[in-house]
């Protein structure tokens, strides 16, 4: 046991080590993807502020949260000025900040037992992330450490119990690294019997990680297209520019036809457009339905198309996945309603005072209505998982899909108005859920990155950043349920809830040393 009478770290040395934190964890995560820097990252907030009081070590966390987030998050400063960006990223720094906190908090228990610091550590980041991907309006899971993790050995712990378990072994790998690092242990092997323990812990999560079954099950398989038309300019005024979108995703599949027609590619089974690539209304605008209907027809397999439906109510609109078939037009039967709109984006709470931040908030002039059935589109030859964006980010929408029949994951989204460093974060997602359901997935964008991702998490057909393009690829089907999707939100209850119990054992531990010095 390690007597716990030493002081933290010096703070001139903790608040470089915070901040430098931060920034491995930024680089762990895409377009960088060096991520065995989370785990260093996990540690070096741990270091900072260990045995430290609880402001100091909220503060802490903050400057670890800036480091990370104002980065990470420079994407949405792109056409919307940097007062929403700052505020973002602050907000999402506070809660590291809370983490921080609680990391000092539990000092005493790390203390008393020093093999507990790992376990500790990573339910504490799972704990974090429960709330700040819930919380405030929805909550925004961007840059929680299981996304870092796309092209790691640890991904594979996703099939085992998802993103949540994902974080809390990357959170679990920084704690070893504590224990092996902090301090000299008592006894003759007071050096190397850290470091043997570390080494063994380290070896066993990454076999774990690399010995699950993840990958396809041999089932039947499909042929799928995806569709990126592009559009004539990135930016906000991309809604200005709906007519030219949709043509060029007619466009892309009539051309696409013709090559089916010269035996160039064989036909496929359906064709996938993304998100936006109708924003206007197929269903009361006969011009645009017309067009789709043309492409369907034209290419012979339907079309997931994503356009924004006006309703149901006045001054209300849903951005929706709608299959569209060849001959008989859209299939109303099939049509998925976003369920997680995106505040201050698609719907905006607080208008008044969110005008006062920034007067974008305006260009919404409808609010998004959400869905409220999961995203289970049944083409016939294949039942689709379909989330819209961010949605896929959300732990329980994409499994209602999968709990609901789906064979193949679906991501339709338009990142016309960010970059490719967002693109390939959002492509990170789609790559762990591939891995948690043992689904295929794909993910179409009008502007880029799609491609398609095997049940394994490897990524094919990739497309480049505004660019046009038309991949066609034969998709391996799964109905398996991995322990993941059979566990639900266990896992993350789970650790959650043990995260609140190392905070009770703290409070307990703080509270009988503080008697014993008052006695």
């Amino acid at each position: 046991m390690v007597r716990p009478t030493r002081g933290p770290v010096p703070l001139r040395v903790a608040v470089p080590v915070a901040v430098a934190a931060g920034l491995a964890l930024l680089v762990a995560f895409p377009p960088y993807g060096w991520w065995p820097l989370a785990p260093v990252g996990v540690a070096g907030l741990a270091v900072a502020v260990h045995r430290r009081r609880l402001r100091a070590g909220a503060g802490l966390g903050f400057l670890t949260g800036v480091a990370l987030f104002a980065p990470l998050l420079a994407w949405t400063n792109l056409h919307t000025g940097l007062l929403p960006w700052v505020l973002l990223s602050l907000l999402q720094a506070g809660y590291l900040a809370l983490l921080g906190a609680a990391s000092a908090w539990v000092s005493p228990v790390v203390d008393r037992w020093r093999w507990a610091w790992p376990v500790v550590t990573g339910v504490l980041w799972v704990g974090q992330e429960a709330l700040r991907d819930r919380t405030p309006f929805g909550g925004f899971p961007w840059g929680r450490l299981a996304f870092s993790q796309d092209a790691s050995p640890l991904l594979g712990w996703a099939w085992l119990g998802g993103a949540p378990l994902v974080t809390g072994v990357v959170a679990v790998a920084g704690g070893l690294l504590l224990v092996g690092s902090w301090r000299r242990w008592p006894g003759p092997d007071g050096v190397w019997r850290p470091v043997a323990g570390v080494a063994v812990g380290l070896l066993l999560l990454v076999g774990v990680g690399l010995a699950v079954p993840t990958g396809a099950g041999g089932g039947r398989s499909v042929r799928v297209a995806i569709v990126q038309g592009n559009v004539p300019r990135l930016g906000l005024d991309f809604n200005a520019q709906r007519q030219a979108v949709l043509n060029n995703h007619a466009d892309a599949t009539v051309e696409l036809a013709g090559r089916v027609a010269a035996g160039a590619v064989p036909r496929p089974d359906l064709v996938v457009w993304p998100e936006n690539s109708s924003d206007i209304d197929p269903l009361r605008n006969a011009a645009a339905g017309a067009r789709i209907s043309a492409a369907a027809d034209a290419i012979g397999a339907p079309i997931l198309v994503g356009a924004v439906l006006a309703g149901p109510g006045d001054g209300e609109v849903r951005n929706a996945g709608i299959l569209w078939r060849p001959g008989t037009g859209p299939d109303m039967a099939q049509l998925y309603t976003k369920r997680h709109p995106v505040p201050f984006a698609e719907y905006v709470p607080m208008r008044s005072l969110a005008r006062k931040v920034s007067s974008q908030v305006d260009r919404v002039r409808a609010d998004f209505v959400p869905g409220s059935t999961p995203g289970v589109v049944d083409v016939g030859p294949v039942v689709l998982g379909d989330v819209i964006c961010f949605e896929v980010a959300y732990d329980g929408l994409v499994r209602d899909t999968v709990d609901g029949g789906a064979q193949l994951l679906v991501v339709q989204t338009n990142n016309a108005t960010f970059d490719v460093a967002e693109a390939r974060q959002q492509l990170a997602m789609v790559r762990l859920r591939a891995v948690e359901h043992g689904r295929a997935a794909l993910m179409a964008s009008t502007v880029g990155v799609s491609g398609f991702v095997a049940p394994d998490g490897r990524v094919s057909d990739a497309t480049g950043f505004n660019t046009r393009a038309v991949v066609v690829r034969q998709v391996t089907l799964s109905d398996g349920r991995t322990p993941a999707t059979r566990a639900g939100r266990w896992p993350e209850s789970t650790l959650a809830g043990l995260a609140v119990a190392a905070l009770v054992v703290a409070g307990m531990l703080r509270r009988r040393r503080e008697v014993t010095v008052a006695g």
